[in-house]
């Protein structure tokens, strides 16, 4: 009996699989995960610790992102509260630096005081960056929270005055608002006693054999200091010499010092006309106008009008 032969059926091409490429990603983070879980994984962090984190240990995060209790209801208020914080961390380390390079200046270590002093600089740039999360706050928006800020103001800084006392501009009047916190208050009045580093500076520049008076080396270092045209022909000297030489670029170093110092005090001064005008201070003060009297006034000022005579 023949057999007829069936037909066969024509063979399809093989479809490639092609996978999913978010499943893909999800199994490659699971693996990430998985690795990084196994503590025989040479290249996983450490997980498994005893009490707290090293990191938290170290920075104590947990303490610093729970310090932020507001007064209002307002949700604009948080940033205007860690905003001012920030910039009172920054204050500290300013003053930190500013002790450092005044302390080696009292020491002949110049170079060590420029480092401080450069160091300085990069901090008040992010310091005087702080100014823009508030740059363009309204009237509106400051007055949605201002009352309950009551008669808080950043003039009642003490770390703030301590930068302020360092720079030379001293005045006992302004321990009065710290009477109440006598650590702070204390740590005020030794601040206003010793020497500024401007008053450092010029100590050493009288030990190097430049012309600065005694008037001006011995004076009474807890007031504000006033400017000295001996002072300003020493600085000329020194700015119409060899412009490397170690004296010239602690000058320059102080000079970008109270560059941006002069930018923070404008800066702050903006800030606060465009949210609240002319109004009076929550402080009291006379607002803008107060700001802008400070703003006039350089630090170092024999720094600036040395350069006419050069």
């Amino acid at each position: 009996m023949s057999h007829q032969a069936q037909p066969q059926e024509a063979s399809q091409p093989e479809t490639p699989h092609l996978e999913n490429p978010e499943n893909a990603e999800n199994a490659e983070n699971a693996e990430n995960a998985e690795n990084a879980e196994n503590p025989e994984n040479p290249e996983s962090p450490h997980l498994d610790f005893q009490g707290t984190t090293p990191y938290e240990d170290y920075v104590q995060a947990d303490v610093l992102t729970h310090l932020q209790h507001t007064l209002s209801e307002d949700p604009g208020e948080m940033v205007f509260l860690v905003t001012t914080q920030v910039m009172e961390l920054w204050f500290t380390v300013i003053v930190h630096e500013w002790e450092t390079a005044a302390k080696a200046l009292r020491e002949d270590r110049v170079p060590v005081a420029v480092a401080a002093l450069k160091r300085s600089v990069r901090e008040l740039e992010a310091l005087n960056a702080s100014w823009k999360p508030l740059g363009q706050l309204t009237p509106a928006q400051f007055n949605s929270y201002r009352s309950a800020l009551g008669e808080g103001s950043g003039f009642q800084s003490a770390m703030y005055r301590r930068m302020e006392f360092l720079l030379g501009d001293k005045s006992a009047s302004m321990l009065v608002p710290h009477r109440g916190a006598p650590r702070v208050h204390a740590e005020l009045e030794k601040a206003l006693h010793e020497p500024s580093l401007y008053d450092e500076v010029l100590g050493l520049l009288a030990r190097r054999g430049h012309a600065v008076p005694s008037s001006v080396v011995q004076r009474d270092v807890s007031r504000r200091y006033e400017p000295s045209p001996e002072v300003e022909a020493v600085w000329t000297e020194l700015y119409a010499g060899d412009e490397s030489s170690e004296l010239a670029r602690l000058g320059e170093s102080l000079t970008d010092v109270a560059e941006l110092v002069w930018r923070w005090r404008n800066d702050h001064l903006v800030a606060t006309r465009r949210a609240m005008g002319s109004k009076t201070g929550t402080g009291g003060s006379a607002g803008v106008a107060w700001l802008e009297k400070r703003a006039r006034n350089n630090v170092f000022p024999e720094l600036w009008t040395a350069r006419s005579h050069v």
